[in-house]
């Protein structure tokens, strides 16, 4: 990354203070907060590998089954 892209971007943290402030101010609590969080990771993992469960869960350090049944989840919630 060079110095010109690095000053242009926010750092990490601070996108995520920013936000979390504006998912507080929403109304939005921790428990929807980590759902929606985990619903976004892991389904891009799962696009980045082209759907490849497996592949996937290596990268997300879980096990194929525990991934496929967040998937089931969130297909459920919809």
């Amino acid at each position: 990354m060079s110095d010109t892209s690095s000053k242009s971007q926010p750092r990490l943290k601070d996108r995520l203070e920013v936000l979390c402030t504006e998912m507080i101010d929403k109304g939005i609590f921790f428990p929807e907060a980590m759902e929606q969080f985990e619903k976004c990771f892991i389904l891009e993992v799962v696009g980045r590998h082209d759907g490849n469960l497996l592949r996937a869960a290596e990268r997300l350090k879980i096990h194929r089954n525990t991934l496929a049944k967040r998937l089931a989840r969130f297909k459920s919630k919809k």
